[in-house]
This record gives C-alpha cells, structure tokens and sequence, in this order.
C-alpha cells in the first residue's frame, strides 16, 4: 500500500510538472504594430484589441507616391467610415481579374462611406513608374485612391505576402476582414455592407453588383519568371541544357524534348535579375502549357512577337485580346512594360512559340488562366 501511494505521488508530481512546462513554454501572440515593430501580446492587447479579437490597422508607411490621393494620406483619416485596403500590382493577372469587383464597389458605396485605398507594391522593377501605374489605372477605369508602396514599407507593416489581398477597416481603424487572392466577392461585399450598417447606412436592399468570378477553377500551369532573381529562388529555370545564367548572354538552342510547363529559349538571350531580354532578331520563347489563358508581362517598345500554336500561326479563335493579324500573320505589338493577353482559347495542352522582330525585346513571367 506504502509502494502504491509513492508511486500515484511521483504521477501526481510529474502530472504538475508537465503542466508547468507546457504552460511556460506557449508562443505568446504577437501583434503588429505601425512600422512593423512587434510587442508582448499581454502588454498591447488592451488598446490594440476591438471585442478581444479584432486588430487595430497599422498605418500607410513609407510611400513613394500618390495617385488620386493627398499627399500624406493616412488610413485614420477615415474614422468613422469603412476602409478597403488592396495589395496590388498592375502586371499581376490575380489582381486584374479582382479590378472590375473593386471598381463597382467603389462606384457603389463610396457615397455611402466606403474608401478604397490601393495600396500598389511593384513586383518588378518597371512597376514602380509613376506613369505607368497611372495608365493602368485610366485602362481599367480605377478612380479611387492608389498610393504607390516601391519599397514594400508599407507591405511589410501589415506582414503582408500575398496580391492581391483585402484588408477591410471599420469605422473605427479596425481590421475586421481580411482577404488572399482571388475569388469570395459576394462574402467581401457582404462584409462591406455589414460595416456600412454600423455606420447607420441602410443596406437592406442593396443587394450585391452580381459580378461573375473569373478566378480559374481548373488546374493550370503555374506562373512562371524569367528573371533569375525571381526563377532561381522558386526552383525555377528554363529547360534549356544551357540553363539561367546570371548576368550572362548565351546562344541557346532547343533540346528534342520539352519538359511540360516549363520555359525554353531560343537563339541569343541575356539573363537579367528581372527579365529574360532577347540579342538578335528571331529569338524565341517555347512553352508547353496547360491553360485556356496566356498571358506575358513584357517590356521594350517597337517589338513585334510573332504568335504561333502547335507549329502554326495562332487562330482569331484561340488569340488573346492583344494579339493582332496581318492575313494568316498573328502578332503582339509589345509596346508598353505590361501583361499582355496572348491566348483565349479552349482549356487544354498546347505548344506556344512566340518570336521576336528584333533585339531588345525582354520578358518577365508567363501567367496562367
């Protein structure tokens, strides 16, 4: 009986003990704060905590420049209405496809208290030109306010990874929604009207714009860089023998096979950090993709790319809005630092050739829709 006690005091012991260190050892949560400084959870919960679970928005920092917007610009200049932050990037074809639903809420609610602040953090190096964010926004008719983020400040205020995302903020500077990528409009709508009516706005017969979504439901190939900065860091490289290399011009030449969803090049190609940029005339890009859109984010003026699919000229069926003929003949005309929409067609696997007329064309990534 003596035995049998020690050993439920010993079990007792190392019950409380085990207790005792899994308590200690926890992560405490940690909040975000403007400038992107971190504090003990337990020391800022109070004053950062709206009903003990919703954030308080840390604030524009860093920012380059404003378009649509006062200088300085601030999200609690908008206390008392509802805020809509978006990260995004104007080559970025996630970001597109959510530009229409943004627009129409914008044309919808901001009488009614709603704000939209695009916060634009560039993917690429050509993106952080004030003219060309302003000539994307006049493109896909965008009127709210857009404040450029060049050197991810601000991105990195709110820990942010991701574009597009959604950060919605009540009336009083609290984040109480929070979107990645593409797709859930109807919810995000409906969550705006949910903090409108807290504002006292009427939001019982608005009903919902009924955009249709456009975020791809079937497998596709992923996007894919050609820069070596961003290639190599994915795992990514073009399937030439030759591969990526840095800072370096090399003649490529095409292997008897083709990996799937992978890029190749043709002819002489100087590897940038950002871009793949073609050295003579006819040089080529060759893709095996899985998609029913395809698009290129591309730069340099005065360049004609030749379209082909599976070993011909691709058809008025199958051509992307920016593809333009010549009889049988199908082109793009690179003539702006944008994403270009280079197939339209039916969903499946085919061969895409693109040529170059001449020297200087670059490219930047391949999407996927």
């Amino acid at each position: 009986m003596k035995q049998k006690t020690v050993i439920l005091l010993i079990l007792g012991i190392l019950i409380i003990g085990a207790i005792y260190y899994l308590e200690s050892t926890k992560v405490k949560p940690i909040l975000e704060l403007p400038g992107d400084s971190t504090q003990d959870a337990e020391e800022i919960a109070q004053p950062l905590l709206k009903d003990e679970k919703y954030p308080l928005a840390p604030e524009l920092t860093g920012l380059t420049g404003y378009i649509n917007a006062q200088e300085g610009l601030q999200i609690k200049d908008f206390r008392g209405k509802v805020v809509l932050i978006d990260f995004w990037t104007y080559s970025c074809i996630n970001c597109l496809r959510t530009l229409p639903h943004l627009t129409a809420w914008d044309a919808k609610y901001r009488d009614k208290g709603l704000v939209i602040i695009g916060v634009h953090t560039p993917e690429f190096e050509f993106e952080k030109n004030t003219e060309n964010v302003k000539a994307a926004m006049e493109k896909h008719g965008i009127e709210y306010q857009v404040v450029q983020d060049n050197n991810y400040t601000t991105w990195s205020t709110f820990r942010n990874r991701y574009w597009p995302r959604k950060y919605l903020i009540d009336a009083d500077g609290y984040i109480r929604y929070d979107h990645i990528g593409e797709g859930a409009y109807e919810e995000t709508e409906m969550k705006i009207q949910e903090l409108l009516a807290e504002i006292n706005i009427s939001v019982e017969e608005m009903g919902t714009t009924g955009l249709p979504d456009e975020t791809p439901k079937l497998p596709t190939t992923p996007e894919r860089y050609a820069g070596y900065g961003f290639a190599l860091d994915r795992g990514q490289n073009v399937g030439n023998e030759e591969e990526l290399q840095p800072d370096k011009t090399i003649n490529y030449t095409l292997p008897q096979q083709l990996q799937l969803d992978t890029i190749y090049v043709e002819g002489l190609w100087h590897s940038n950090k950002d871009n793949l940029e073609a050295k003579e005339e006819g040089a080529s890009i060759i893709l095996n993709y899985l998609a029913n859109d395809v698009n290129i984010v591309a730069m340099n003026g005065d360049t004609e790319l030749e379209v082909f699919i599976d070993g011909s000229y691709i058809t008025s069926e199958m051509a992307g809005d920016d593809v333009q003929f010549d009889g049988e003949r199908a082109f793009i005309a690179v003539d702006e630092p944008r994403l270009y929409n280079v197939v339209d067609g039916n969903y499946g696997r085919h061969i895409l050739r693109l040529k170059a007329s001449k020297a200087g064309f670059s490219f930047h990534a391949f999407t996927f829709g």
